[in-house]
């Protein structure tokens, strides 16, 4: 049951804030000491062959979250848009052996970013994103569904915090958010994956049998495509797995280089009977995803034309082809097709690390697709999340009848912070992803809705106005593990438009405007020497309608000079009669934000000094010169997720 509290509110004058952001007045009162709430739940793991074992290791967990309190963290439409490739500094790793660059986008010689202790380390691990136990992970490989369980696979490190010597790291899960680990599925020990097994997709065939398709960076240093499949159809935990021996089953064609030439996605079924399959390459500059058939998935016929090729893109990876239904409630297996569906394809751009994707028509009759816009292809429009995040794969649940979108988020530390902590990237929370009928023109993600699972107690925020220039402070407790979901209501106060602001999410959200910007401060301390905002700021279009941003601002997210902070955003559309709305999942170090329904992302990593543990706080903030903002929230504490190894020895 909710409870409407009171709240705190800072006012400052339109000048403090312009001249000294977010610096609260003398005297402010102090929030409330944080809440414990314990609310009992049991997760019982089942699956139809020998699960009696595991119950007990749910049962008798722990509600509270596990991080004890105390003080002791469109196009890019930012600033400068950023990524690893124009950053200066060594060589990244993976870049030499034909991959994107999988450093962390700061460097600082052989020093730490921050004179960090293990207290802080400690608290920028996740308590319900998926991570390994520990040492390197990258993208997301082969999800899949079967008899009971969710397996995940991943590039995963072994041996160190650092990208090399990959491997498929294991988990499983019967509801997306507790994980099982399990033993590394693949090693790099043959010569066509002597220096990498690297990332791929598993396709489910009519009778259940499963094929994985995964790229081998060979002892030459040439990209190839293999197979593998389960030693054991009938182990639902898919131990054991046998790669082909006749690998590789595709080289690089005449024309494409040996170190572009990956990530083969999953399979459809073409009206012929034949399975298709797209792998990502480029062509001097331009972005292409080579279209290969099959009738056993170990000999392959290439196509003359491309599924599709954009120009000044480059090299795409971990390319992703599926379908959408234009106007249902549910995913589409992968071979879905016919009226009523679109089909998204999605490219990692090498140039630049981010994932973009678009809408379009798929041609059976030529193996073509064509997007609806071309002014919003793949690479040049939009994209699948605005901030962190790279590398993602989809697959199809069909216990729910839902596509389930995983994506990578790396550190944005330096790498000599991870092989301090030990640690390196994690997954978002898995999103289901629709067709947006509203609009017509984007896709929707939400996170699934197993996450709601670890939802403690909640508070309500009802009509909490906050003035121009002021900040207001929610008494919800410690704020390191939240689920938040807020409207935003606007009245003007008829002042003179002030639209001034240096691009289209400002400089930051310090940058004012009459209409913005206006949203959260998550993870800030009790001084807001750090914080990291998220809102919605408005402007003025060309032809005097009213165009919305949404934006997140990592600047001032930690006092460590040598972490990399950005401003990210995009616009957002909404339609008629909507009302501004965004939710957020806050777990230490990671903040994933969806903007009106999820038609836009922000995933921000962030590593505080100050604002960790019982430090960290929540607060409204409304940097507009020209209209009051009222805020409606909901507010959940959340739980931490149970992540461990599988009890393999209580196996009978």
């Amino acid at each position: 049951m909710g409870t409407k509290p009171s709240h705190t509110g800072i006012s400052t004058t339109a000048s403090d804030l312009e001249h000294a952001a977010y610096s609260p007045l003398p005297g402010h009162s102090s929030p409330a000491s944080p809440r414990r709430p314990l609310k009992g739940f049991a997760g019982i793991i089942s699956s139809c062959i020998f699960l009696l074992a595991l119950v007990a290791l749910i049962l008798d967990q722990s509600q509270e979250p596990s991080h004890k309190p105390g003080k002791d963290e469109a196009p890019a439409l930012t600033p400068k848009a950023t990524s690893f490739s124009n950053i200066s500094g060594p060589v990244a790793r993976g870049v030499a052996q034909g991959v994107s660059a999988k450093s962390s986008p700061s460097f600082s010689g052989n020093e730490l970013s921050y004179n960090w202790t293990n207290a802080m380390f400690s608290w920028q691990r996740t308590a319900f994103h998926f991570q390994p136990q520990r040492n390197w992970m990258n993208d997301p490989d082969g999800p899949l569904y079967h008899e009971g369980w969710y397996h995940l696979f991943y590039q995963y490190n072994p041996d160190s915090a650092v990208w090399g010597n990959i491997t498929w790291g294991h988990a499983v899960s019967v509801d997306l958010i507790h994980w099982l680990y399990l033993p590394i599925a693949m090693f790099p020990d043959s010569w066509f994956d002597w220096n990498g097994v690297w990332t791929g997709s598993a396709t489910i065939l009519p009778g259940g049998q499963i094929v994985i398709l995964y790229t081998g960076d060979t002892d030459n240093y040439v990209q190839v495509q293999n197979l593998a499949y389960p030693a054991n159809l009938s182990d639902p935990l898919l131990l054991d797995w046998v790669k082909y021996p006749g690998n590789p089953v595709l080289v690089p064609p005449t024309g494409i280089l040996p170190k572009d030439f990956r990530d083969p996605t999953t399979g459809w079924l073409g009206p012929d009977g034949k399975w298709r399959i797209t792998v990502g390459s480029k062509v001097n500059g331009t972005g292409i995803s080579l279209v290969y058939t099959t009738t056993n998935f170990t000999d392959y016929e290439l196509l003359d034309n491309v599924l599709h090729a954009v120009p000044g893109t480059g090299m795409w990876e971990c390319v992703d082809f599926y379908p959408v239904s234009i106007n249902g409630t549910k995913g589409l297996d992968t071979s879905a097709g016919g009226p009523g569906v679109k089909h998204v394809l999605k490219a990692s751009l090498d140039n630049t690390k981010l994932d973009y994707y678009a809408l379009g028509t798929y041609f059976a009759e030529n193996d073509t697709w064509v997007p609806d816009d071309p002014e919003q292809d793949v690479g040049i429009g939009l994209r699948y999340d605005y901030g962190r995040y790279y590398a993602s794969k989809t697959f199809f649940d069909p216990v729910k009848e839902r596509r389930i979108l995983w994506g990578w988020i790396n550190e944005t530390d330096t790498a000599n912070d991870d092989l301090a902590k030990g640690w390196s990237s994690l997954q978002t929370i898995p999103r289901t992803v629709l067709y947006d009928n509203n609009t017509g023109t984007n896709i929707l993600q939400w996170p699934v809705e197993e996450v709601e699972s670890l939802r403690l107690n909640s508070t309500d925020f009802d009509g909490v106005v906050v003035e121009p220039g002021s900040v207001v402070e929610l008494d919800i407790g410690t704020a390191t593990q939240l689920d938040i979901l807020a409207e935003f209501e606007i009245e003007s106060l008829g002042l003179e438009e002030t639209n001034e602001v240096n691009g289209l999410c400002g400089s930051g959200a310090t940058d004012r405007s009459s209409f913005g910007p206006f949203g959260l401060l998550v993870i800030a301390d009790e001084t807001l020497s750090e914080l990291t905002p998220i809102y919605f700021r408005l402007a003025n279009s060309s032809d005097g309608s009213l165009e919305t941003y949404f934006c997140t601002d990592e600047r001032r997210s930690s006092m460590a000079s040598g972490v990399f902070k950005q401003v990210y955003g995009s616009t957002v559309p909404v339609l008629d009669g909507e009302t501004l709305s965004m939710r957020i999942l806050v777990d230490h170090s990671i903040v994933e934000s969806f903007a009106q329904g999820g038609r836009r992302v922000i995933s921000s990593r962030i590593y505080p000094t100050e604002a960790i543990y019982g430090a960290a706080r929540l607060f409204l903030f409304n940097n507009a010169t020209g209209v009051n903002v009222k805020a409606t929230l909901k507010i959940w504490q959340m739980n931490s997720a149970f992540i461990h190894p599988f009890p393999l020895d209580q196996i009978h």
